[in-house]
Parts: structure tokens; C-alpha cells; sequence
């Protein structure tokens, strides 16, 4: 049977940070605290945002600073509860959110 749930994906740069920790870690801890399902993080290997500025990986794989997208997949309830403590996190990065159908 499968199951309809809500995708929350938020778009970061690698280099974006939250006190002394990388935003990505912050916004997938607040999301452990939130008790969301599931969460991962992805580092890109090219991408651009609003500013079109290029972030890619260079020579010997160093990155001039990665794009780093987090995905996040529970109830439309819970992840819509969420999404508005991520948005405030994630000042500069695109939140979006997605009708998924979870296969079991």
C-alpha cells in the first residue's frame, strides 16, 4: 500500500552556517527535535541560485562552494509544521515543498 506524504527540500550553500556549525547540520538537528521521519543531505556537484552565481567543484575535487540540498519526508502535517522554523534558518537557501507517494 502506498502512502501520500509531504517533502520538505531546502537548498543551501555548503558554505552557509548556523553559530559554529554548518547550517545543514542545525537545520537536520532541528529536524531530528521535531521528530520529522527522515532527513538527508546532499552535496551537489555543480548548481546555481537566484544570484547565478556557478558553485561547482574544482580541481582535485576542492569546491568553490558546493550546493547542498537537504531532503526531508514525513506527514503533510508534521513537515508543514516544520517548514516555517526551516525557512527562518535558511534565510538565503530556497525551502520547497513536495506532494511525495512513499512505496511500501
Amino acid at each position: 500500500m502506498n502512502e501520500r506524504r509531504k517533502m520538505l527540500l531546502v537548498f543551501l550553500d555548503e558554505t552557509d552556517t548556523a553559530g559554529d556549525m554548518p547550517l545543514y547540520e542545525a537545520i537536520v538537528r532541528r529536524l531530528v527535535r521535531l521528530e520529522i521521519a527522515g532527513a538527508t543531505v546532499h552535496a551537489g556537484i555543480m548548481g546555481y541560485g537566484s544570484q547565478h552565481h556557478v558553485h561547482r567543484k574544482r580541481l582535485f575535487g576542492v569546491s568553490d562552494d558546493r550546493p547542498v540540498t537537504i531532503l526531508a519526508v514525513d506527514s503533510e502535517e508534521k513537515i508543514r509544521a516544520a517548514a516555517p522554523e526551516i525557512r527562518r534558518m535558511a534565510t538565503e537557501g530556497l525551502v520547497a515543498l513536495l506532494d511525495v507517494e512513499v512505496v511500501t
